[in-house]
């Protein structure tokens, strides 16, 4: 099974210890995974308003997260 798929039935534990370290440990995932998405959306060009759209944030939003990281 993978990390992922463990993770996800964690975050269905009875147990709310296992449940909410699942979750923590997920909305790290997420950030990276959208962390990597955004800079390859700029490197092939995608304005911050496309990516916005995409992610159903504001252009603001986004741009305020990610303009000023280093990649």
């Amino acid at each position: 099974m993978s990390e992922e798929s463990e993770l996800a039935q964690a975050a269905a534990s009875a147990d709310p210890a296992t449940g909410l370290r699942a979750v923590r440990a997920l909305r790290r995932l997420t950030e990276r995974l959208e962390s990597v998405q955004v800079d390859a959306a700029r490197a092939n060009g995608w304005s911050w308003q496309a990516i916005a759209e995409e992610l159903q944030v504001s252009r603001q939003a986004v741009h305020q997260k990610h303009g000023k990281r280093k990649r």
